[in-house]
């Protein structure tokens, strides 16, 4: 069994549901608090052991490159400056030399086309994806957990699953609930945004995903599905009944940032998990909340 060395972040998206502040900017470099949402990404993986980070971009993501090299300037003004913590900071996060790479998503053919763009990469090894709109409150990571599943049951795909409202099932994408193993479960099944009242169980996909490399043999030959795009789910149905899949139950704070109001949310959160700014954030949300009430009041 090899083990997980390798992440890839499919980060070639428009994000149209922010224009117009994305029209410039990648909506992964949009800012929770005092960081872009893909860094947050990253971090989990690195936790997780992840050793080489691989992004499939698009045209106008170059600055997400950048943000993972070395700014020498600012560094040196940093050390000029007698800045110590800010500098030490951003050692953290940088990457080793050759850990990152970049390749391109050259038409916007959905997010199974988009693993396959990391193919020659990625090669014969498993390896990790994470869905860079999907982050957690900091803590114990959901990939390090799957990897570690993963290196108890021997091999496999494993995808991380959360529980939604068994009336909102129709959204995501829903996995069938089988025989327990180790701290995760047998997936049964997997079904893509199922009609209401059929689907398996109320646990959806969350964004995070352990995969074999045979999935780029079937993606090279998927047709088309949903929204005309080469889907994953797609891909992973026909893997599953080549080799066991298995699902973790991840049950930590996950934010979907690819939507306004869960970026506005995922903001909130982590404002109010960051020790230096809770008591001011609760004192501004308490401010503008009696500040609204009486509109509230008048409108009802």
């Amino acid at each position: 069994m090899k083990r997980v060395r390798k992440a890839v972040f499919p980060v070639a998206g428009l994000g149209t549901r922010f224009l117009p502040a994305t029209k410039s900017i990648p909506k992964e470099m949009l800012t929770v608090v005092d960081r872009p949402v893909i860094q947050y990404v990253v971090d989990e993986a690195r936790e997780a052991g992840i050793e080489h980070f691989i992004f499939v971009t698009g045209r106008n993501k170059a600055v997400i490159e950048d943000h993972f090299d070395i700014q020498f300037e600012l560094n040196d003004t940093l050390h000029q400056r007698g800045k110590a913590d800010q500098l030490a900071r951003l050692r953290e996060f940088q990457p080793e030399p050759g850990q990152t790479s970049f390749t391109r998503q050259q038409a916007p053919l959905g997010l199974g086309h988009a693993v396959w763009c990391a193919r020659e990469l990625v090669g014969d090894e498993p390896f990790a994806l994470l869905l860079p709109d999907m982050i957690t409150l900091p803590g114990r990571g959901c990939l390090k957990d799957m990897v570690e599943l993963y290196n108890e049951t021997g091999g496999g795909s494993i995808i991380a699953v959360e529980e939604c409202d068994p009336s909102e099932t129709h959204k995501y994408g829903i996995v069938g609930k089988g025989a327990d193993v180790h701290h995760g479960f047998h997936i049964t099944g997997m079904v893509e945004k199922p009609k209401a009242g059929t689907a398996p169980s109320n646990l959806y996909i969350n964004g995070r995903y352990i995969l074999q490399p045979e999935i780029f043999d079937i993606l090279q030959t998927q047709e088309r599905g949903a929204g005309n795009e080469i889907q994953l789910t797609d891909a992973m149905l026909k893997l599953e009944k080549q080799q066991p899949f298995y699902g973790y139950h991840y049950r930590g704070n996950t934010f979907d940032c690819g939507s306004p109001e869960g970026f506005v949310e995922a903001n909130i959160a982590f404002a109010l998990a960051h020790p230096n700014m809770r008591k001011g954030v609760l004192s501004m949300l308490e401010r503008l909340i009696a500040n609204l009430e009486p509109e509230t009041a008048a409108a009802e």
